[in-house]
């Protein structure tokens, strides 16, 4: 980093934690959060809220108020944008507030981004100064839904489940209500709010009936879309899945073999039907996150069932995983197993996660593995 380093990285980790007001509420734009100091004093600060609305720099550079930001820097945790979207590029807001320098956390892999940004502000004379190391990672990590849909096209995927203590999450009955704890169930929400879609298979489906929709003490802004990878289309009209399909997006993922009467039947009752082709299940899925991604899906909460898990594991669509272990013990040989599929003929050949966490969530432990990162 430039002079005043240990500034630098306080204004820059303050720009990462404030980005985070914006999850939940943005997608499939990115999270954003900016700092505007002098002399290392804080002037304003602001992030990104909502969809359509301004941009972080925006926000950061309206709190200032009518203060003089001449000469003034600018801590932003992912790299200003410098074309026209749903709002104006904010390069140009940067340049015509004043502001001398830009210290960034990370790039914007984005095709009409990358650099441009960052480069037009250099050639208008702005000092710019790119993060690296732990700091930069962060800023990455932090929006790994915005990066992996910039770079692939396709959602950034959570796997989560919830397993017993010999590793099953269903009786050989089928029975899985309620492995995990509320505390536990109450986080599962969460994360369901913060997400574009919601993800299971037909098994699931058809044993639960669920709603798929977030719930908790306040009702979340938005709904996550559901998906029902059911190849033919076999969900029954009286689920409530569909049943609230005109209030809640719910999209149908077909095969070519699925039945013609009964994709139409699913769509005037207001789903969507995705036929995904392919030769096998893993390209079913890889066929389906295309169409999705391309709808504006950024991230999917996938909640199985174990069969479809499987399947994302053996696409290589597995981002990140998520393991609630309750302090249960099932035993039986014909209990279900969180993840089915191919899977590897060697651990040698076994995906192995890049991190791995751990946290006490009243009487579940849950596991953490980062699998992939964009």
């Amino acid at each position: 980093m430039a002079t005043g380093a240990a500034a630098d990285l306080a204004h820059l980790e303050r720009a990462i934690d404030i980005a985070e007001g914006g999850r939940g509420h943005v997608s499939p734009n990115p999270l954003v959060g900016a700092v505007i100091s002098r002399d290392e004093e804080v002037i304003a600060e602001g992030f990104h809220h909502a969809v359509g609305g301004p941009h972080a720099e925006v926000e950061a550079i309206r709190a200032a108020g009518e203060r003089n930001l001449h000469g003034a820097t600018l801590y932003v945790s992912l790299e200003p944008c410098c074309h026209q979207g749903r709002t104006p590029p904010c390069t140009e807001a940067i340049l015509e507030a004043g502001i001398a320098r830009v210290v960034v956390a990370t790039e914007d892999p984005s095709e009409h981004a990358s650099g441009r940004g960052l480069g037009i502000l250099r050639d208008e004379g702005v000092d710019v100064v790119l993060a690296d190391g732990d700091l930069a990672r962060r800023a990455r990590l932090q929006n790994q839904p915005f990066r992996k849909h910039a770079r692939t096209g396709r959602p950034w995927v959570l796997f989560k489940s919830a397993m017993t203590l010999d590793g099953k999450v269903a009786t050989r009955s089928g029975d899985s209500k309620w492995i995990s704890g509320e505390e536990s169930r109450r986080l599962a929400h969460r994360w369901r709010a913060q997400s574009d879609a919601v993800a299971v298979g037909i098994g699931t489906a058809l044993a639960d009936d669920p709603l798929l929709t977030a719930r908790g003490p306040a009702p979340p802004e938005r709904q996550p879309r559901r998906v029902v990878f059911d190849s033919l289309a076999r969900l029954p009209l009286s689920s409530q899945l569909v049943e609230g399909a005109r209030e809640i997006p719910l999209a149908v993922v077909v095969s070519r073999a699925a039945p013609r009467t009964a994709t139409d039947a699913l769509v005037a009752h207001g789903a969507e039907v995705i036929v995904a082709p392919g030769e096998n299940e893993p390209a079913r899925v890889r066929s389906a996150l295309d169409q999705l991604g391309a709808d504006g899906v950024t991230s999917i909460l996938l909640e199985g069932g174990p069969h479809l898990a499987g399947a994302f594991l053996d696409a290589g669509e597995v981002d990140e995983i998520r393991l609630f272990l309750a302090p249960l013990v099932l035993g039986g040989r014909t209990a279900r197993d969180p993840l089915e599929g191919e899977g590897a003929d060697a651990i040698a050949h076994a995906a192995r996660a890049l991190t791995l966490g751990c946290e006490r969530i009243d009487d579940d432990l849950l596991v953490s593995a980062r699998m992939q990162e964009w």
